[in-house]
């Protein structure tokens, strides 16, 4: 785990959703244990349990008594929501604002995202 500032289970979370959204975890397929994640990540269990646990809470993993956590029916989708959410919120809106600002119009905006995308 790297030390972004975020509490260690958060990040145990996020790689587990990343793992999700990027189809390395398909649904209904089991993710990795507690006792797995801990020993890989050199982290106490209860650490990593937490990270599994607040993605049950989540809707993206269930739990099948004795057997283990696995992904969720529809768990992609919400987790790809979820995200394209939060992508506007952090970077479209304050895009949309600062063009504002400079008496850049929708349309002007637009081309200018279409140049950059030409670009990759």
């Amino acid at each position: 785990m790297r030390d972004d500032g975020r509490p260690l289970f958060l990040q145990i979370a996020e790689q587990i959703a990343t793992s999700v959204v990027d189809g390395t975890y398909p649904e209904e397929t089991q993710v990795p244990s507690t006792n797995e994640l801990a020993a890989f990540h050199r982290i106490n269990p209860a650490t990593a349990a937490k990270g599994l646990n607040q993605l049950v809470t989540d809707g993206v993993l269930y739990k099948r008594r004795g057997i283990g956590m696995f992904v969720a029916e529809g768990a992609r989708t919400r987790l790809l929501e979820s995200r394209r959410e939060d992508f506007s919120r952090q970077f479209i809106a304050p895009l949309v604002t600062e063009a504002q600002k400079l008496g850049i119009d929708a349309e002007q905006l637009k081309k200018m995202i279409d140049v950059w995308g030409e670009e990759e």
